[in-house]
């Protein structure tokens, strides 16, 4: 196999679990002013994720700097022709990040409203605009002979993009619901059960309907098993989530953004950026690859670094596995501001 072909699998990789590991903590964002009724009831749901979201954004910053590294053509374009809405990403992500830290800084009912805003917004804002992206990435978009985009803002705001960005969004916040259902204990969980019941039929919709319309437009034979492996996932889901098998229910929703990810870049395989204007002016794994020695360097690396983050991550998911509810939250001492 190829250089440029494995390191599109490891992109893809990446990516993948970025969605997987990220979705629920986006989920449980855009989630907060629905489950979380008082104050101490939003603090909970904070801290299901509070010892992992920002490992999980990691990944971001892993798949990124391995594109640049791997295909600096394809980063280049894409970072620049995507650059009002990965820049929309980037804000929201650094106001969710800063509203994390300073809700808990005054003991002040209006200032905790205004940071739990920046988080619920910090949330919806990428869960939308990364299944935009993706989208336009799968369906292609305007390049000129030089790869650089030649389109607009508009021309990344048609209606197959937008169905994009409601699938991750419905995907999310299923995939949300069901975390905090595994979670938490007590009327949260039976709330979030209730939501996530009501939230797969949304996900189906959207979900289905996008990957269906990319398999017809865009797909491979292979991606029928993988859109088809991607629905499947959401009937685990829903029907575990009505016996309260949480955990199942948290493997079907998994294994739902899995394989719809994995759909949507084996569709895209051998591109990476197609172009709707000249063919020839498409990226591919080979014409935006860098030399075969920076990516052997890079396969080395890999090879060596990524189990330990994996083992060392797994581990902490391990230490805070169990389930948390109101009576774990202790009275509020507000910290002193820096």
């Amino acid at each position: 196999m190829e250089l440029t072909t494995v390191w599109f699998i490891i992109i893809a990789f990446l990516w993948t679990s970025y969605f997987f590991l990220e979705g629920f903590d986006f989920g449980v964002g855009m989630l907060l002013p629905v489950l979380g009724r008082t104050d101490v009831e939003r603090r909970v749901l904070i801290n299901t994720i509070g010892p992992v979201w920002d490992a999980n954004e990691v990944w971001f910053i892993v798949a990124g700097a391995a594109m640049f590294a791997a295909f600096p053509e394809w980063y280049a374009t894409l970072f620049s022709g995507f650059y009002l809405p990965l820049l929309a990403i980037l804000l929201a992500l650094i106001v969710r990040g800063v509203a994390f830290e300073f809700r808990g800084k005054r003991d002040d009912a209006r200032w905790r409203s205004r940071w739990d805003k920046a988080i619920f917004g910090g949330s919806l804002v990428p869960a939308f605009v990364w299944g935009v992206a993706f989208a336009n990435i799968v369906r292609g978009v305007p390049l000129d002979a030089n790869h650089d985009y030649a389109g607009t803002l508009g021309d990344l705001l048609n209606p197959y993009a937008l169905l994009g960005g409601l699938t991750t969004m419905t995907l999310f916040v299923l995939h949300g619901a069901v975390f905090l259902a595994l979670k938490t204990s007590g009327t949260i969980r039976v709330r979030a059960r209730f939501v996530a019941s009501v939230a797969v039929v949304a996900a189906v919709v959207a979900g289905g309907s996008f990957l269906l319309i990319t398999q017809v437009k865009y797909g491979e034979p292979v991606t029928w098993l993988t859109a088809g492996g991607a629905a499947a996932g959401l009937v685990v889901a829903a029907v575990a989530n009505r016996a309260g098998r949480e955990g199942w229910a948290f493997v079907g929703t998994g294994a739902a953004i899995v394989l719809a990810v994995a759909t949507l870049f084996t569709a895209l395989f051998p591109d990476v950026m197609p172009s709707t204007l000249d063919a020839a002016n498409g990226l591919t794994s080979s014409n935006a690859a860098s030399s075969p020695y920076t990516l052997k360097i890079m396969t080395w690396s890999a090879a060596l670094f990524t189990p330990v983050v994996m083992i060392y991550q797994g581990w902490t998911y391990w230490v805070f596995r169990k389930r948390i509810d109101t009576s774990h939250i202790p009275a509020r001492k507000p910290e002193p501001m820096p």
